[in-house]
């Protein structure tokens, strides 16, 4: 299973919280998965630093090499099918995250109930 990591998981994992869950865990730790972390989520957390709304222990892509995931850049597919998508959750950080997964057929990792009218596959926490 591919798994795209939604910003908040990404960071729970880090962070080894026990918000992430059970079902989340094993599917991140599961050497079958491939996992993906954006470089979306990359940006938002650097905007939130920035804003003093967050503080993390190192730079993501240290996080992401360390935990031997994959970093997903932002194709011109991406972002044409992000800006088209229906206005159902207005965080452009989350819409790129669906259209993401709904262009490279991941499985998006989320809590984020906002995500639900999309249709895209979800591996809820």
């Amino acid at each position: 299973m591919d798994l795209l990591l939604d910003t908040h998981v990404f960071l729970w994992w880090c962070d080894n919280s026990p918000k992430l869950g059970k079902l989340a865990n094993e599917a991140i730790a599961n050497p079958r998965n491939v996992v993906y972390v954006s470089v979306a989520s990359a940006w938002e957390i650097a905007i939130k630093e920035t804003l003093g709304r967050l503080k993390t222990p190192e730079p993501v892509e240290d996080a992401v090499t360390e935990n031997e995931f994959s970093p997903l850049s932002i194709s011109f597919q991406h972002a044409r099918l992000a800006g088209s998508l229906p206005n159902h959750h207005r965080d452009p950080f989350d819409r790129m995250l669906v259209a993401q997964a709904q262009a490279d057929g991941l499985v998006l990792v989320t809590r984020d109930e906002r995500i639900r009218p999309y249709t895209v596959k979800v591996l809820w926490i």
